[in-house]
């Protein structure tokens, strides 16, 4: 093999061991990714399990579109309390990609929700998403 094939064959071989060497490191990321959302979503579900004598609530709480602020992602939750006597929501908020992948979990609270009023609140990411991005509520009490 003279010097021009060889270099070209070196050359060829170093670009597939690179191109091999990306594709694991981006397989090690996203599991990486992926372990760390499903860590942050154990974590608000413990956090909603913490509260005391709560109610389902999900149909009372409605996320709103989920929009840029900064380097994270937020979006409005409103609480509209039915009830007769002040209530106070803990939500969890999941924000998920647009294949329904989970992306992130937090949870926010509305206090001192009035009876018959609506109250809103600002579920912030945990990290920078990207992509398109929907926010819906996991569970939702009232307390």
């Amino acid at each position: 093999m003279g010097r021009t094939a060889a270099g070209a064959a070196a050359v060829l071989a170093a670009a597939l061991a690179l191109t091999t060497g990306c594709d694991a490191a981006k397989d090690a990321a996203g599991g990486a990714v992926s372990s760390a959302t499903a860590a942050v979503a154990s974590a608000a579900e413990r956090k909603m399990d913490e509260v005391r004598d709560g109610v389902d609530a999900k149909g009372d709480v409605k996320a709103g579109e989920p929009r840029a602020d900064g380097d994270r992602t937020v979006t409005e939750v409103t609480a509209t309390n039915p009830e007769d006597a002040n209530a106070d929501y803990t939500v969890m908020v999941n924000f998920r990609d647009g294949e329904g992948k989970l992306l992130d979990s937090v949870v926010l609270n509305i206090d001192a929700v009035a009876p018959g009023k609506s109250k809103s609140g600002t579920a912030r990411s945990n990290r920078q998403l990207s992509g398109a991005t929907r926010a819906e509520i996991g569970r939702a009490l009232r307390h």
